[in-house]
This record gives C-alpha cells, structure tokens and sequence, in this order.
C-alpha cells in the first residue's frame, strides 16, 4: 500500500481567483465538450499538481462531483495528485530497461525516499515517476533526474546518483 503523504496544501486566494477565472471562461468557449480535462490542465497549470481542494473547486465551477473529478485526474497520466519534487526521477520501465533491471533500480528509489511512484518526498525534494522509452535503450537501464540521464543503473549505485542532489 502507498503511503500517503501529508504535503500541506498552500494554495492562495490568488491562485483559487486565477482558476476560478479561467473556469469560467472555459465553460463560456467550450461548452461541455472536453470541458473537466481543460479544466484539470489550466487547474494543474496553475498549482503545478491537483490537490483535493483544487478537485472540489473543479467539482463545485463545472456541476459535477467530486469523484468525478478524481476519476478523471488519476485516469490520465499527465495529472498529478501530488506536488513533484524540486528533482523529479523518472526511471525507465520499458521493455530494454525492464529486462536489464529497472524494476529493481525502482525499487531501490521507492525503498531509498520512502515513497512510491507519482509521490513526492515530504521536503518536497524528489518525486518518482515510472516512464516508459526514453530512446536510451543501449544504455539500460536508464534512470533521469530533470535533465540528468543516467545509464546501466544498479541499485547499489541509487544512494551516490542521489547524494548528487543534496
């Protein structure tokens, strides 16, 4: 089971004007058609990650309900539910990566952060995600932190790549 983080929520009274706005503007250019995904993409445009709260204000401007909201935002992979760190991993699990033991280099980040993938860590530093092909297949298993890339990862090689970052 992943743990849930408690990243408290510091949203502003801008930031909930700002979406508010553009929600409505949404709903004046683009009536129902693909209506809750423009308003995921500007809401997560905005805060950077989808939030509860920021869910229940999508819920309450569109007249839908909350777990409406929430089926469509962990539906598609370009949503957050939470923050990304200031270093954001992604390691490759693709077919060349996976066989050669990007599973295990995963793990070893999930183990190492104490968090699972799509979290953040709660200084806010990493996030984790899992990727698919990244086009570095002759040097899986492949492993980027922002724009860093990093080839024929081990996981005895996960604490040195990440005391990097520190």
């Amino acid at each position: 089971m992943a743990k849930k983080i408690d990243v408290p929520f510091n949203g502003t009274k801008e930031q909930e004007a700002k979406l508010r706005a553009a929600l409505a503007e949404l709903k004046e250019t683009h009536g129902d058609n693909g209506l809750m995904i423009a308003a995921l993409q500007k809401a997560q445009e905005i805060y950077g990650y989808l939030p509860e709260p920021v869910q229940h204000i999508i819920a309450e401007e569109l007249d839908a309900s909350p777990a409406e909201v929430y089926g469509v935002a962990t539906f598609y992979a370009q949503f957050s539910l939470f923050p990304k760190g200031q270093y954001k991993i992604g390691v490759c699990l693709g077919t060349a990566c996976y066989v050669k033991g990007s599973g295990d280099v995963y793990k070893k980040l999930c183990d190492t952060l104490h968090i699972e993938g799509g979290q953040c860590t709660d200084d806010l530093k990493f996030s984790l995600d899992a990727t698919r092909c990244i086009g570095c297949c002759g040097l899986a298993p492949v492993m980027t932190v922002n724009d860093d890339v990093y080839g024929k990862v081990t996981p005895d090689q996960i604490e040195g790549i990440l005391a990097k970052y520190n």
